[in-house]
């Protein structure tokens, strides 16, 4: 899952993004308002960690431009503790919950989780075929059959599981994947794919993650 965070305090920021990407998902860091618009507008991300306090646009102006433009992404606010009132701003605004500074990773990431899974309507569990992938818990199952998989691997199959049956090019992969860090130039998509399909499928009679040539990869039954 890609996860835009917006924090000017490039300590606070470089934290939440290593934490983060620790749990597998994709992190793209801005430290300003008006970019934190821009990139909210025009790219897909899942939710965004919002720190109110920003040099130029606040957070809570950020947050009342994209519920007025009726974009719907989970929002997490950063806010100061004791702040009362910004707290109820936010939620006014719009805003999904709030962590009062200063906070822990795992606090973070459980709020974080009750979002997405509050936005997914409770359906933390996606299924194709016989594969079933817990989005929350990270457990991934074929059969009967448990699958580990690195947070890299994990990412790149709930990519493609969410759009089943549906080609999803290099550079759709890449960039969900590996965000903005992703070089097209390189091989680093085939070499995953590679290795998730040594776990989900070579083991298995059934084979579910097919190449279609010239275009890129897709999960079809």
């Amino acid at each position: 899952m890609s996860v835009l965070v917006v924090e000017d305090e490039k300590k606070v920021a470089a934290f939440v993004k290593a934490g983060l990407e620790e749990r597998g998902f994709v992190v793209e860091v801005c430290g300003d308002g008006d970019t934190a618009v821009l990139l909210a507008t025009t790219r897909p991300f899942e939710a965004l960690i919002l720190d109110i306090m920003l040099p130029g646009r606040d957070g809570l102006s950020v947050l009342r431009k994209l519920r007025a433009e009726c974009h719907a992404v989970p929002v997490i606010l950063l806010t100061a503790r004791g702040d009362l009132r910004e707290r109820v701003e936010g939620l006014d605004f719009g805003a999904d919950d709030y962590v009062a500074k200063p906070f822990s990773m795992t606090e973070l990431i459980a709020r974080l989780n009750a979002v997405l899974r509050r936005r997914d309507g409770g359906m933390a569990l996606q299924s194709f075929a016989d594969l079933t992938v817990h989005l929350t818990t990270r457990e991934v199952r074929r059969a009967a059959t448990r699958i580990d998989l690195t947070p890299r691997e994990f990412a790149l199959l709930e990519c493609l599981l969410r759009s089943p049956r549906k080609v999803v090019t290099r550079t759709e992969i890449g960039q969900c994947v590996w965000g903005h860090q992703f070089n097209p130039g390189t091989n680093f998509v085939d070499v995953a794919i590679q290795r998730l399909r040594r776990k989900i499928d070579d083991p298995f009679p059934k084979k579910l993650l097919q190449t279609v040539r010239g275009m890129g990869y897709a999960l079809q039954d």
